[in-house]
């Protein structure tokens, strides 16, 4: 394929003004018409921000700023790439760690300097051909619409074409994971170990391993595919993940800072680190974690107060109270307009009040405390209004404390693991089974309302079923039975009544949700197929469905 240059919009990030005009002396020899030129970071994005590129080519280290890495995670948190983008990392380093921190981010592909006009070319073209090949399916993907981005790459993989097919499955099967279709994605890795013997697809079998209960096994798996495949970083996170899974904190410990050692410039894996460490009561470690975040932080846009607060309560442990409130000070130059940065910023106040008046807290903190979680209430993230919650209790505000407790729980309640450090946190702060006793009347409220749009459902008040669902989502977004019922609703309501081209896109729109708060495959595959057979056909199917039917098909969910 000779690409056609002079259509696409480049934009070239690189601080080194010799070599920015190097590159667009190669773009122009190309038939590059329309560049675009950056030289930090910053103006990177600002450039993104402004226009639409085909092709983004961005040195990994540009200066005092924003490094390449940091600028591609932005560029992805901000939705600045669409699907048919191409971004490729560029790069003088040779060194190991260097090109992992680059290919940690994943870019569509990297080049290391010096290059020509031949590799700059081919590499380019390669990108573009593959990214027009899977548009069909990455335009899906990134709308949302998992089970249709599924249909077409069975499009793609009915083609035969050789050249692309192990690609193809490996999307796949990354689909099948997603949306927790575990047997689909086993066939498809296995499928492709018949073909190549691939990484990638090794690391897909144990990750369906853990994704299914089987952490054990996990653990094992995962320990001999690092020994053989070192190098791949992902697969330390993931076993990092298998021993927390089985209640192992020290052993994800070790083996996230194995990765740190190889690759140290991600940030995410820097933070995750040091809450470990932090949970393990390793103060060395997570004030390591948490100040290589705050320093990588600077210009990453996953930069957080919550790095700032965690650096200074390690201070705090270690008696160091003069260097936590140095941390607070440098925490409230860099997040002061964040709602949830001020909060923490109190928060860390009263500590640290407490640690220099040994134990007693003057009231203003509290109050400010107090005031900004009213001011900004749910904006303010879960764990911080936990937080919250716990000193409400200590300073005798029981009501706060249940308030927040309460809404925590119903909005929360099929995260497991948040519902544990809950549960946790009370008894290590209020006492045994104090949370235990709120979870279970919450429970029991929620099957309430559950039954409640059940019945309704039963009785044929499909319009009344429908608004007490509506409104428990509204309360509960994240709750799993309610929006599988609420899908299952809507989908009757469709079936028995006009075509409705709004209803269908709001069941699709409960799909996607439903993927994103982990409801399996087996629950909800079979309503995204009765969707795709109304929306592919215009029969009516009102007069076909009988009331004996409608009790065998349409049985909602019960809230355990």
């Amino acid at each position: 394929m000779k690409l056609n240059f002079d259509s696409k919009n480049i934009l070239v990030i690189e601080d080194q003004a010799i070599i920015r005009e190097t590159i667009k002396h190669i773009l122009y020899s190309l038939g590059a018409r329309h560049i675009v030129e950056a030289g930090t970071g910053i103006n990177g994005i600002v450039e993104m921000r402004r226009c639409q590129f085909d092709i983004v080519l961005c040195d990994y280290n540009l200066g005092d700023g924003k490094n390449g890495q940091q600028v591609l995670e932005e560029a992805k948190y901000l939705k600045l790439l669409p699907f048919n983008t191409v971004f490729i990392m560029i790069t003088i380093e040779h060194s190991k760690s260097m090109v992992l921190s680059a290919l940690d981010c994943k870019p569509d592909d990297y080049l290391i300097k010096p290059f020509n006009r031949l590799q700059l070319s081919t590499r380019i073209e390669r990108c573009i051909v593959r990214k027009e090949y899977l548009a069909s399916i990455e335009r899906e993907i990134d709308m949302g619409n998992i089970y249709q981005a599924i249909q077409n790459c069975e499009k793609l993989l009915q083609q035969g074409n050789k050249k692309t097919h192990l690609h193809v499955l490996k999307i796949r099967a990354e689909l099948a994971l997603i949306i927790r279709d575990f047997k689909a994605a086993k066939r498809v890795y296995q499928e492709i170990l018949q073909e190549r013997d691939l990484p990638w697809a090794k690391l897909g079998l144990i990750v369906i391993l853990f994704s299914d209960g089987h952490y054990d096994q996990a653990v094992e798996s995962l320990k001999q595919f690092i020994e053989q495949y070192p190098m791949m970083l992902e697969a330390y996170d993931w076993l990092a993940k298998s021993y927390e899974a089985l209640g192992d904190n020290e052993e994800a410990l070790a083996v996230l800072n194995r990765a740190i050692d190889i690759s140290p410039q991600t940030i995410l894996r820097q933070q995750r680190l040091a809450l470990l460490a932090d949970k393990t009561e390793n103060i060395e470690i997570a004030k390591k974690a948490y100040k290589a975040a705050v320093n990588l932080g600077k210009h990453s846009v996953y930069g957080s107060s919550s790095d700032f607060s965690g650096l200074a309560k390690a201070h705090l442990k270690s008696d160091s109270a003069c260097d936590a409130l140095k941390i607070l000070n440098e925490m409230n130059k860099s997040f002061f307009n964040d709602p949830d940065s001020r909060l923490r910023a109190a928060i860390l106040e009263i500590e640290i009040q407490k640690a220099k008046n040994n134990g007693v807290v003057a009231e203003k903190p509290y109050e400010k405390a107090f005031k900004l979680h009213e001011q900004f209430g749910k904006q303010i993230s879960r764990e911080l209004r936990l937080e919250v919650a716990m000193i409400s209790h200590l300073s005798g505000a029981s009501e706060v404390t249940d308030d927040i407790l309460e809404d925590l729980i119903k909005t929360n309640i099929d995260d497991k693991s948040f519902i544990a450090d809950i549960d946790k946190m009370c008894g290590d702060v209020i006492g045994n089974n104090y949370a235990g006793r709120l979870i279970a009347r919450i429970k029991q409220e929620l099957v309430g309302i559950n039954d409640k749009g059940v019945n309704l459902f039963k009785e044929g008040k499909i319009e009344e079923a429908l608004a007490v669902f509506e409104d428990a989502i509204e309360k509960m977004p994240k709750n799993q039975a309610i929006t599988l019922n609420m899908l299952k609703v809507i989908i009757y309501d469709l079936k028995t009544s006009k075509p409705n081209p709004k209803k269908s896109m709001l069941v699709q729109s409960y799909i996607n949700k439903a993927i994103q708060i982990g409801i399996s495959h087996d629950q909800i595959g079979s309503i995204q197929l009765e969707l795709d057979n109304l929306q592919y056909t215009s029969i009516n199917l009102k007069t076909k469905i009988r009331d004996k039917n409608v009790e065998e098909n349409y049985q909602l969910e019960s809230h355990s």
